[in-house]
C-alpha cells in the first residue's frame, strides 16, 4: 500500500524558510505518476502548491513561484518542498499527495498536467507570523 508521511512543518516568522519532506513507501514513481504538495488554510479551499511528474517536470502555483522548490530524491522515496521567503499567506496545513489510488481530478496543473491525486498524507502545519 502507498503511505505518505509529511514532516518539517512548524512556526516561523515572515521571511523565514522551511523544508518539508514527504516519506513515500509503496509508491512506484517509475509508473509515471505525479507527486505533489497541496495546502489548505482554515475556511479556504485546498489548492495545489507544486507538483513533479515522472519526467521531472514541475508545476507551481503562481503565488509560490520563485519562492518554493519541489524536488524528489534519487531513490524516489522522499519528496521535498523547500519554502523560502515565507509570508503569513503561506500559513496552512500542507499535504503530500501522489497520483493513483483511484483519485478524482484534484487539480489541473500546468505545464506538467498533474491532477489525479488519490494518495494523501496526514499533513503538516505551517504557520508564518508577521
Amino acid at each position: 500500500q502507498v503511505h505518505l508521511a509529511e514532516s518539517g512543518g512548524g512556526s516561523v516568522q515572515a521571511g523565514g524558510s522551511l523544508r518539508l519532506a514527504c516519506a513515500a513507501s509503496g509508491y512506484a514513481y517509475s509508473a509515471q505518476y505525479c507527486l505533489g504538495w497541496f495546502r489548505q488554510a482554515p475556511g479556504k479551499e485546498r489548492e495545489g502548491v507544486a507538483s513533479i511528474d515522472a519526467y521531472g517536470l514541475t508545476s507551481y502555483e503562481d503565488s509560490v513561484k520563485g519562492r518554493f522548490t519541489i524536488s524528489l530524491d534519487n531513490a524516489g522515496n522522499t519528496l521535498y518542498l523547500q519554502m523560502n521567503n515565507l509570508t503569513p499567506e503561506d500559513t496552512a496545513m500542507y499535504y503530500c499527495a501522489a497520483e493513483g489510488g483511484g483519485g478524482d481530478l484534484t487539480a489541473t496543473m500546468t505545464p506538467n498536467g498533474c491532477g489525479y491525486f488519490g494518495h494523501w498524507g496526514q499533513g503538516t502545519q505551517v504557520t508564518v507570523s508577521s
